[in-house]
């Protein structure tokens, strides 16, 4: 049996950036079920990077990944407008405020400004608020450099190693792979997504309650076409964003339909009703859907993400319920984990928000 200091459950965003955080200082592996890491929610994300996405106890986290994600030319600027329809001018207001408090370039606009970014916007939508700083993120590119720096470090990625069991020892962890194979760690990091309450479960942990819930995007051609300078356009009561890509259209209903851990596929009925709430928007013609796919985003009772060690299993690591906020905070938060994991002093984010002890708390109550 070959053994590690860290055995990380999960090769997507989450677990390559954790392991290429640490890898230069402890001996790590990354296990990940599928044939090749980053399958599921990485590998089908509509990702970009806006501070006021998440809500504000996101945020820190978000807005300490920016200059990394700039540094390793992650970012394409792209601009968000959240929009709002003339009942809805204090709901856009309240946003606005809510996020400047927090130091965020928000910026309010009238009819004729929102229009002027949005061609063919339907008369009812009169207000928006701007953030210029929202970007497209490079998601496959980010990925691959992740798992390009744990390779240089020389840490193992096992594929095809769905974690099958897991038995807790005096030295550490002996797990058991579903293809037979064995490895022993110190400590077991549990970044599984849409499974990191079913690896608790494996590893005879307490879950946390991290619920997958789907989230459906198509990609449409339009006419007439979108404008390649289009911002990602949200609804500010969240039933709908769309962004142009590459001459078509990628648009959510914004969509958290609960569901099981599994490969997800998307529903006709998510589509239409996202076209349907398309068409109140703008004027276009869907002349085509060219493309759907749909992607298990998990989240915490508290909806936010959950980073340090078990409250009752100190050798075993939590790092999961990140949303649909996981790559935009890649970099903080992979840097706030290890940081815990190496027992290193604090970075550029406070911890205690993202402590699984608070989920135990609530459960108490």
């Amino acid at each position: 049996m070959e053994r590690f200091d860290i055995a990380i459950v999960g090769g997507g965003m989450a677990g390559a950036s954790l392991a290429a955080a640490i890898g230069n200082k402890a001996r790590v592996l990354v296990l990940e079920r599928e044939e090749q890491p980053g399958y599921h929610s990485t590998g089908r994300s509509a990702a970009f990077w806006t501070e006021s996405y998440g809500g504000p106890g996101v945020q820190p986290l978000t807005t300490a990944s920016g200059p990394i994600l700039q540094r390793l030319g992650m970012l394409r600027p792209r601009g968000a407008l959240t929009i709002g329809t003339g009942a809805q001018v204090e709901a856009v207001e309240a946003f606005a405020a809510r996020y400047a408090a927090l130091g965020i370039d928000v910026r309010l606009l009238g009819r004729d400004a929102v229009a002027a970014l949005v061609p063919g916007l339907r008369p009812s939508w009169t207000c928006g608020a701007l953030e210029p700083s929202c970007s497209d993120i490079d998601v496959s590119g980010l990925h691959q450099h992740y798992l390009a720096v744990l390779r240089a470090y020389g840490t193992q990625v096992w594929c095809r190693a769905a974690l099958e069991h897991a038995e807790r020892a005096p030295e550490g962890w002996s797990l058991t792979l579903g293809d037979g194979r064995k490895a022993g760690c110190s400590v077991l990091v549990n970044a599984a997504g849409a499974w990191a309450d079913t690896v608790a479960r494996i590893a005879g942990v307490f879950p946390l309650g991290i619920a997958p819930l789907r989230r459906t995007v198509a990609q449409l051609r339009v006419a007439p076409a979108a404008p390649a300078g289009l911002p990602l356009v949200l609804d500010v009561a969240e039933r709908f964003y769309f962004k142009p890509e590459a001459g078509r259209i990628w648009l959510s209903p914004h969509d958290e339909t609960p569901s099981a851990p599994c490969d997800a596929a998307p529903e006709e009925v998510d589509v239409a009703t996202a076209i349907a709430r398309l068409e109140t928007v703008v004027d276009w013609r869907v002349e085509r859907i060219e493309h759907r796919w749909a992607g298990l985003r998990s989240f915490a009772p508290d909806r936010l993400p959950v980073y340090g060690f078990d409250v009752a299993e100190a050798g075993f690591f939590w790092f999961a319920g990140q949303g649909g906020f996981g790559i935009q905070t890649a970099p903080a938060a992979a840097d706030l984990a290890a940081r815990l994991l190496l027992g290193e002093g604090p970075g550029a984010v406070e911890p205690k928000p993202y402590d699984p002890a608070r989920l135990v708390r609530m459960s108490e109550v």
